[in-house]
């Protein structure tokens, strides 16, 4: 079902938690000052029997001057034109504001349904403010609250009509043929081995403020869809737009910048730091942006070591290459990948310029070749035969005992990223730079370079205990 309702309203009047509300979820960063909500952000939503999405967008603020809200105003329209039905939502504390009845204006040119909520509705001193809305032309307000939940039924009540026309329109238009149905049906019984590459793949930008993301971003989906400009920290918040290349679906999220923890003490900066390293930690592969006039910093080296340490697949993007001193920046970078970065050797670099849209395909290739790394799955014959050729190359050293470290045989536990239990007799014994030494090897010979690997020695189970 694919009923689209986009929440609009001024600045600070409870959108987000709205959106959170219908979500499910904390998604949308909510905070008291106003403004927080920037870039337009869909998710799907629930409302009883009714699914749905919804599209949280920015609080309008009237500007003719190219600035950033004029671009937030620009965001706003894009998700009314996308949406079949708006939510409208005032504060009903403060009443209608001269920018409630202007943006009302504008919503009645476009020609959209429009579902008006009273938001801040828990007590009985907002009636005024509810039946102040009539001269707004959308019909009788909805006493509302979206933080406590009340008018959630009278909601549901207004979305339902629309849904059950999206639902009719739909049913018209999708009903498949005798041959579309064979071929769903061949789909689901192919190899197992090949279902990861049908599930969409959860693409994460990151990077410190101001190195071209949300550019990036636009360049991939050839759409303004983040919200862009020369003012550092634009996006605040993670924004997921749904987007497919050559054939394959990609969850493709956008993050606000990371500074150094030391220079952020804005509680606004803190959770939008919170909500990119959850965006971060939770996708499957990242990009790291760099810019190239600074490239792999201090800043940059600690993003890359917690994506690693949490089992992500990394990529690292070069951006700005069309302006930079191209012969430093390559020397510099590689010296950095050699000696600072050394948990997973290999991780692909790819420079481009999202501005320019240049290198864009080589960057997808890079983030294809290593998310299929990291679901590789290595067969139990041929990865004991290459345990036993390493074992008989460079045998483990002596346990301290003095005795010579049994390790027995070597499986593969999981995948995302690639793990692997080895049993041994004597697993304390056994030194970390022998585990090195494997993991180095087991990269070169499975092509597994760019990717986290871990390794967990196991003991055996001695069979006369008992």
């Amino acid at each position: 079902m694919s009923l689209k309702v986009a929440i609009i309203g001024r600045p600070n009047v409870g959108k987000s938690t709205l959106f959170n509300r219908l979500a499910g979820r904390k998604i949308a960063i909510v905070h008291d000052k106003p403004g927080v909500t920037r870039d337009r952000r869909e998710t799907a939503a629930k409302l009883q029997d009714l699914n749905f999405r919804i599209i949280d967008t920015a609080g309008y603020e009237y500007s003719n001057e190219d600035n950033l809200e004029k671009r937030m105003w620009e965001q706003t329209k894009k998700a009314i034109d996308e949406a079949d039905v708006c939510l409208f939502m005032y504060d009903a504390r403060d009443g209608l504001q001269p920018y409630d009845e202007h943006f009302a204006d504008l919503l009645r040119k476009m020609k959209k349904p429009v579902v008006l909520l009273a938001n801040k509705c828990e007590g009985k001193l907002q009636e005024d403010g509810v039946y102040e809305a009539y001269k707004l032309g959308f019909g009788e307000p909805i006493p509302f609250s979206a933080e406590h939940g009340l008018g959630v039924l009278d909601l549901y009540d207004a979305l339902k009509p629309y849904y059950e026309k999206k639902k009719e329109e739909e049913a018209r238009q999708n009903t498949p043929s005798e041959e579309e149905l064979e071929a769903l049906k061949k789909e689901d019984n192919q190899d197992e081995d090949d279902t990861y590459k049908k599930r969409p793949i959860s693409l994460a930008i990151v990077g410190r403020p101001n190195v071209g993301k949300s550019t990036l971003v636009n360049a991939l989906l050839n759409d303004e869809r983040m919200l862009t400009g020369p003012e550092a920290g634009v996006t605040r918040d993670a924004i997921t737009s749904e987007w497919s290349y050559l054939g394959r679906k990609i969850n493709l999220v956008d993050t606000a910048g990371l500074r150094k923890r030391a220079k952020v003490d804005d509680s606004l900066e803190k959770m939008s730091a919170a909500s990119t390293k959850h965006a971060a930690f939770m996708a499957q592969v990242v990009i790291l942006v760099l810019d190239a006039d600074a490239v792999l910093d201090k800043q940059d080296l600690t993003i890359a070591r917690q994506v690693l340490d949490e089992g992500r697949a990394l990529v690292i993007a070069v951006n700005k290459w069309d302006i930079a001193n191209r012969k430093e920046a390559l020397q510099k970078l590689n010296d950095k990948l050699q000696t600072s970065l050394t948990q997973a050797e290999g991780v692909p670099t790819v420079t481009i310029s999202a501005l320019k849209k240049e290198n864009l395909d080589k960057l997808m290739r890079a983030v294809f070749k290593v998310y299929d790394r990291w679901n590789v799955r290595i067969p139990t014959a041929p990865l004991n035969q290459w345990f036993a050729d390493m074992i008989d190359r460079y045998p483990p050293p002596l346990g301290k005992n003095k005795r010579r470290i049994k390790l027995r045989y070597i499986t593969q536990a999981k995948t995302r990223p690639p793990s692997f239990y080895i049993f041994s007799s004597n697993p304390e014994g056994l030194p970390d730079a022998y585990l090195r030494y494997l993991t180095n090897q087991l990269r070169e010979s499975f092509d597994l370079r760019g990717i986290p690997l871990r390794i967990t020695v196991r003991k055996t189970k001695n069979p006369y205990a008992n």
